[in-house]
């Protein structure tokens, strides 16, 4: 009976094992949903590294002319977790990602996973990506490798525990990982509103700073309170509620055009803090995008400082 309790025990275990480890294994993107190898355009990439602001995060500072910059990592990302590092994502097949397939791209982009199969903490906003169509992620790759390759090494991750466990990101991403659109929008949206939407839910990701967090900043985003603000990052500070009931609210789609393009507010003051590379990356878009993260701004739903909708 003794040899039966434990043969019982020992399975249970081995069970239990074995469903932790699916639980927390990623998911990759099946084979249908990645661009055919070598459809990506550079050209088309380059307006994509501007919308999703790549710079920001993967080179040392902002890129001051319209020359290409190596993109080995950024300043550090101090969180509450501890210190994000961003990679080295320039063409170098050994310190960055120019051994990477597209498939490997694609699954890094729009699911977290890297070409290891090891799951991606999400401060890469692969929850934002996973909107982003299979044409531009081969678009944004192609460009990518246009850029040049640099053999310098991120450093690692610096973080408490229990969030060093990269395994637990498997399983965050099976409850917080959700391509669909976050707004349902009207059928009778204009084009703008949605190219916006695009751009704003997806490439952009505007929401993974300005809107709020569930389960106390652990959780994914709280859709309820889409674009409403919430604490910064770094822990310090806020970022605005840019919905229409909001810090903007009086702001016209013009205003918020001039905005992106110039960096001036409607009252003559200058955008400031981490919002100063998003600014230089919009006005490097063209302004139909401009105007149509504007439009879709003043599209979406207001959101009370009580989380409550207007």
């Amino acid at each position: 009976m003794a040899a039966r309790g434990i043969a019982i025990t020992l399975g249970v275990i081995v069970l239990a094992a074995g469903a932790a480890y699916a639980l927390t294994s990623p998911s990759r993107l099946p084979p249908e949903a990645i661009a055919a190898k070598g459809s990506g355009d550079a050209a088309r990439g380059e307006r994509l590294f501007h919308a999703g602001g790549c710079a920001s995060c993967h080179a040392p500072a902002e890129p001051s002319g319209d020359g290409p910059i190596a993109l080995i990592g950024g300043a550090p990302l101090v969180t509450e977790f501890g210190t994000f590092h961003a990679p080295n994502i320039s063409p170098d097949p050994q310190a960055g990602i120019g051994a990477w397939s597209l498939a490997d791209f694609a699954n890094a982009m729009q699911r977290g996973v890297g070409p290891n199969g090891e799951p991606l903490y999400p401060a890469f906003p692969y929850t934002s990506y996973a909107r982003m169509t299979a044409g531009d992620v081969a678009d944004l790759h192609a460009y990518l490798m246009t850029l040049p390759a640099s053999d310098a090494v991120a450093p690692p991750h610096d973080l408490r525990f229990p969030y060093d466990i990269r395994r637990g990101v498997g399983l965050w991403q099976r409850v917080f990982l959700d391509p669909s659109p976050v707004v349902a929008l009207p059928a009778d949206a204009t084009d703008a509103v949605k190219r916006g939407q695009y751009l704003v839910e997806g490439p952009g990701h505007c929401g993974e700073c300005h809107t709020p967090r569930t389960l106390g900043g652990l959780g994914g985003l709280d859709r309820s309170r889409w674009l409403a603000g919430g604490p910064a990052p770094e822990g310090e500070g806020s970022i605005p509620d840019i919905t229409p009931g909001g810090d903007v609210a009086d702001w016209s789609e013009a205003d918020l055009v001039t905005y992106f393009e110039t960096g001036f507010t409607p009252d003559f003051d200058s955008v400031g803090g981490s919002m100063v590379a998003v600014q230089n990356n919009l006005a490097r878009l063209p302004a139909e995008d401009r105007e149509a993260i504007a439009a879709y701004l003043k599209a979406i739903p207001a959101v009370a400082p009580d989380g409550e909708g207007n």
